[in-house]
C-alpha cells in the first residue's frame, strides 16, 4: 500500500507492505499486526501459529524496514496506520490486537498512545503531519519479548570505552567490559560506573547531532549520515549474575559477544542526524517506551522468554509496570528470544496468547 505520507515510488516501491494469514472457511473477527523499526515482519514466526488457531495475522512492514538510517517515528507511525486501516476496511476485523515484539514492542506502544491522542513533537526541522492524527486506536495489547524502548536498549548495549567516534579500535580500559581485569563479574562499583558512561555516550552523540545539524546549515545542507560503532557490550551478556535468568552466559544474538562488539554489524551501525534523534537519543527520540506505556489502558499481556539473551526479565516487569492498564498480565515462559527452542515454544506461546484473546472476548 501506499502511505499518506509517500507514495509509490518510480520503480514501483511501495512504502507499506506485509503478508496478512487467515484461518481457511472461517471468518475473522479478530486480528493481530506486528512490525519492528527495521526488521522485515512480513514472515513473522507468530503468523501462521495464530491463524491456525482462528486469528488473522498481518505481517506489517513500514518504508523502513531494512532502512532505519532514515528512520523517522511520525511517518512510521503512520504507515504503520495504513496496515491498521486495512485491516478494519478491507479485511473486516472487528478487533484489532496490537503485537509488540521484540524491537517492535516500543514501536507499537508508540503506535497505540499516538492513536489515542497525539501528544509527540517533530522531529527537528519537521512538522507532524496530518495523518498523524488520524491513527485508528486498537482494542488488546500484546507485548512479547519486546525490549523497554529503542534507546533504552541501545544505551544498555553501547560500549562505553570507545574514546573516538569514528574510530572503531579506540578503548579506554577502564570501562572495558572485555577486560578481565574489570571481570566478570562486575563489581557494584563498576556496574555504576559503566551504566553512568553508556548515558553519557548517548547524550554526546545527541549533544554532537544538534551542533552538526547547525553546522551543516551554513554549507547549505539539511542532514548527514554517520556510523555508529560499538554496540554489543551489555554487562549482562557476560555476566549472569546481573538481571539474572536462565539465558546462556558469554552468547549474544551475533554469537560471541566480544567477537560481534568489535565487528562491523550491531544496531545502530548508520544513521543520519535526524534518524539518531528521532530513534536512538535517550534525550529526544520519542521510542523510549514508558512515556506511551503509561498512557494505554487496554487490557494488557505481556510475555517474556527466559532464556532470551538481549532481552531481560526487568524489561519485560518495567514494561508491565509502565501500562496503565488495570487488567494486565505477566507470563514467563521457556524459550530464547526467538522462540526457537525448546521445539514447542512457539506453539505454546500461541497457545497462551489464543486462551487470552478468547477471555477477552476476542473470537
Amino acid at each position: 500500500m501506499a502511505s499518506a505520507t509517500s507514495a509509490r515510488n518510480g520503480a514501483g516501491f511501495m512504502p507499506c507492505q506485509g503478508l496478512y494469514y487467515s484461518p481457511k472457511n472461517k471468518r475473522v473477527k479478530t486480528a493481530l499486526i506486528a512490525t519492528h523499526y527495521n526488521v522485515d515482519f512480513s514472515e513473522h514466526y507468530l503468523a501462521e501459529f495464530m491463524a491456525t488457531r482462528g486469528y488473522g495475522f498481518l505481517g506489517w512492514n513500514t518504508r523502513f524496514r531494512g532502512n532505519e538510517a532514515f528512520f523517522l517515528l511520525e511517518h512510521a507511525l503512520i504507515d504503520i496506520g495504513a496496515g491498521v486501516r486495512w485491516l478494519k476496511e478491507y479485511a473486516g476485523i472487528e478487533k484489532i490486537v496490537i503485537l509488540g515484539n521484540s524491537g517492535g514492542g516500543s514501536l507499537m506502544g508508540a503506535y497505540q498512545s499516538q492513536a489515542q491522542g497525539v501528544t509527540m513533537t517533530p522531529t527537528p526541522d519537521f512538522e507532524l503531519p496530518e495523518a498523524l492524527y488520524d491513527l485508528i486506536p486498537a482494542d488488546l495489547y500484546v507485548s512479547l519479548c519486546a525490549h523497554s524502548g529503542r534507546p533504552e536498549v541501545l544505551t544498555s548495549w553501547l560500549d562505553p570505552s570507545i574514546t573516538d567516534e569514528t574510530d572503531p579500535t579506540s578503548i579506554d580500559p577502564e570501562l572495558n567490559m572485555y577486560d578481565e581485569k574489570n571481570g566478570p563479574p562486575y563489581s557494584i562499583e563498576f556496574v555504576k560506573t559503566y551504566r553512568a558512561a553508556q548515558e553519557t555516550r548517548n547524550h554526546r552523540i545527541t549533544d554532537w547531532c544538534h551542533g552538526e545539524l547547525k553546522r551543516l546549515e551554513s554549507f547549505g545542507m539539511t542532514d548527514r549520515a554517520f556510523n555508529l560503532f560499538r554496540t554489543w557490550a551489555d554487562l549482562r551478556l557476560m555476566d549472569g549474575t546481573i538481571d539474572p535468568s536462565q539465558r546462556e552466559v558469554g552468547h549474544c544474538y551475533a554469537g560471541n559477544p566480544k567477537r560481534a562488539n568489535f565487528g562491523p554489524r550491531g544496531i545502530g551501525l548508520t544513521n543520519t542526524l535526524r534518524a539518531w534523534l528521532s530513534m536512538w537519543s535517550l534525550k529526544d527520540s520519542h521510542c523510549r517506551g514508558a512515556p506511551h506505556l503509561i498512557r494505554i489502558e487496554l487490557p494488557a499481556l505481556v510475555v517474556q522468554s527466559t532464556r532470551d539473551t538481549g532481552v531481560f526479565p526487568s524489561d519485560a516487569e518495567a514494561i508491565h509496570s509502565a501500562l496503565a492498564s488495570k487488567d494486565k498480565t505477566l507470563e514467563m515462559i521457556d524459550g530464547d528470544h526467538y522462540l526457537v527452542e525448546p521445539d514447542d515454544a512457539r506453539s505454546k506461546v500461541a497457545d497462551l496468547i489464543a486462551a487470552w484473546l478468547k477471555d477477552h472476548g476476542a473470537e
